[in-house]
């Protein structure tokens, strides 16, 4: 028996270059709403909620540059996955951890209070990644 191939390929991706800066970007855009937002005079939800959204989309660009032969669908999975991993990871209390969550790394990158919420808007910032990384792809291709 013959083995058939598909003629269909997967999109293509950004290149790694492109998936860094935008993850830069995003970074930078997440420690300015942090360390900004209250002073901007935006509503607490949308520094809170808004941060999380941004650190969901960080992880997407960091699983994406880690592993850049996987398809989008899979990059956003595991995101996802990592996310709320993380977001798990907050429910354990060491005295040790404890003492790292009340650092500026330490609430940056573990957070210091377990939300669901966080996990919907850590969602919704890898869906909006991977938008961005399509866009991205399209705008390459041109």
């Amino acid at each position: 028996m013959a083995k058939t191939h598909s003629t269909q390929r997967a999109p293509a991706a950004p290149g790694a270059t492109a998936r860094a800066l935008l993850c830069l970007a995003v970074i930078a855009c997440g420690l300015a709403l942090r360390s900004f937002g209250f002073q901007l005079g935006l509503p607490a939800v949308v520094v809170k909620y808004g941060g999380s959204l941004l650190w969901g989309t960080m992880v997407f660009f960091l699983v994406a540059l880690l592993l850049p032969r996987r398809p989008r669908q899979q990059v956003a999975l595991i995101a996802l996955v990592i996310a709320i991993l993380v977001e798990l990871f907050r429910l354990v209390h060491a005295p040790w951890l404890g003492a790292f969550r009340l650092t500026t790394a330490g609430a940056l990158l573990l957070g210091r209070i377990f939300s669901l919420w966080n996990m919907l808007a850590y969602a919704a910032g890898i869906m909006l990644a991977a938008v961005i990384d399509r866009l991205a792809a399209s705008l390459r291709r041109e």
